[in-house]
């Protein structure tokens, strides 16, 4: 996890410099990078080229964290908050794999407590 940490540190300075640049248009910047990344990582595997495979792994990782860094600037959300969620969503979900409860059923279920979670975090439009 120190490497990650370490990763990360470049990320923050990077993001800082890209967000003085004219080329800079947001999450968009990063997502677009992320799509063509995720690509190459499909062309690499069948070419049984480790090396090259986790480089673009890498790639992967670095427009993730970028775009996540982004949106913490633009929407407000928080890095940490993304960790948290996707540790609990995946916990759950293991868990219940392993106790015999379908995938599915289990997201499902998260699905609707993400909803509730939305709905009541909503301000309330209905005034006087």
């Amino acid at each position: 996890m120190e490497d990650f940490e370490r990763l990360l540190e470049v990320a923050r300075r990077k993001s800082a410099f890209d967000r003085t640049n004219p080329w800079y248009s947001g999450p968009g910047t990063y997502l677009s990078a992320l799509k063509k990344e995720v690509d190459e990582v499909a062309d690499e595997i069948p070419r049984h080229r480790a090396c090259y495979l986790e480089d673009e792994l890498g790639d992967v990782l670095w427009d993730y964290l970028n775009a996540v860094l982004a949106l913490e600037k633009e929407a407000g959300i928080r890095l940490e908050s993304v960790l948290e969620r996707a540790l609990h969503k995946y916990h759950t979900r293991v868990s219940g794999i392993e106790s015999g409860v379908p995938w599915q059923e289990t997201k499902l279920r998260q699905q609707q407590e993400l909803a509730q979670e939305h709905a009541s975090t909503r301000p309330d439009m209905s005034g006087p």
